[in-house]
């Protein structure tokens, strides 16, 4: 998984539904104001000075078209102690910005990590002491319900990329209900299943294309992590050898038992169209015939 999509999967959520926001404050039992909009703002802090300070995303709450909140959302995979002195930042500017109350919600993927960034941060001044509002992965609801899946894709996507990831009992429920959800929704809602396939393992991402019954092609594939890395990995020994060693890879990845006489006519082949037939069979067939056709 690329370290950039791994940071900016929430902040994607959050740019195609900026009220999404207010979700995850829910989540945290902390009120928000009646609002008509939420619209992204300027993620930039920086003043006067020569330090730049800029913020992973911004939501603003208006009503009216007055601001009503603000929002400050970081992302944080590892801990930083140099956030003890910018995000207080944020916030003071964010707050003159926009005249109105402000909020620091911090996500991170990891227990550890949630845990460091909700230490209090004493300011100095007496009273002045900020405590970051702080989303784990144990508070991210796991979406099981299949209305609440449609009628909020963005947190859908969210637990089947939190929940989806780890052998927890509800990870096989809350992915079915992902797959549901996106049978199901109405024409032009995002599904975000793209997203979630490339941040998923990968045998739970090539189990789930296969419940998601793809009309895949090799194109589509190859923007998989794990595909196109085994094509890339095998052009090195010659565009159809290792095209065929990635069939193999798919199909063992996926459990999916491979004939001694099936492997020698895959790895024999050298006519790339059906190769690349093949590789887009064995995401999502259940037997080799299915493959070989």
């Amino acid at each position: 998984m690329s370290p950039k999509l791994e940071h900016e999967y929430l902040i994607e959520l959050v740019r195609h539904q900026p009220s999404f926001i207010t979700t995850l404050l829910t989540e945290l039992n902390v009120s928000v104001p009646p609002f008509d909009e939420a619209l992204l703002g300027n993620t930039d802090f920086t003043q006067c000075v020569p330090t730049e300070y800029q913020s992973d995303s911004v939501v603003t709450l208006r009503k009216s078209g007055k601001a009503v909140r603000a929002v400050v959302l970081e992302v944080q995979r590892k801990p930083d102690p140099d956030k003890s002195w910018s995000w207080p930042v944020y916030l003071a500017t964010l707050r003159a910005r926009e005249k109105c109350p402000v909020l620091l919600l911090v996500f991170s993927p990891s227990a550890n990590t949630a845990r460091t960034c909700a230490k209090p941060i004493d300011l100095g001044h007496p009273g002045w002491v900020l405590t970051p509002l702080v989303i784990g992965p144990g508070d991210v609801p796991a979406v099981t319900d299949i209305t609440q899946a449609i009628a909020e894709p963005e947190l859908t996507a969210l637990s089947a990329i939190v929940h989806g990831s780890d052998d927890s009992p509800e990870q096989v429920k809350v992915l079915r209900t992902f797959v549901e959800a996106i049978v199901q929704q109405p024409n032009g809602r995002p599904s975000y299943s793209e997203l979630v396939l490339l941040l998923l393992p990968r045998s739970v991402a090539i189990n789930l294309c296969k419940e998601l019954k793809m009309a895949v092609t090799a194109d589509d594939l190859m923007h998989l992590p794990f595909v196109r890395e085994w094509v890339e990995r095998g052009q090195a020994q010659g565009e159809a050898e290792g095209e065929a060693k990635s069939i193999l890879k798919v199909l063992n990845q996926r459990g999916i038992p491979v004939t001694d006489e099936a492997r020698e006519r895959i790895l024999a082949c050298t006519d790339t169209t059906t190769l690349d037939t093949w590789l887009a069979r064995a995401l999502t067939a259940t037997s080799i015939d299915e493959v070989l056709g």
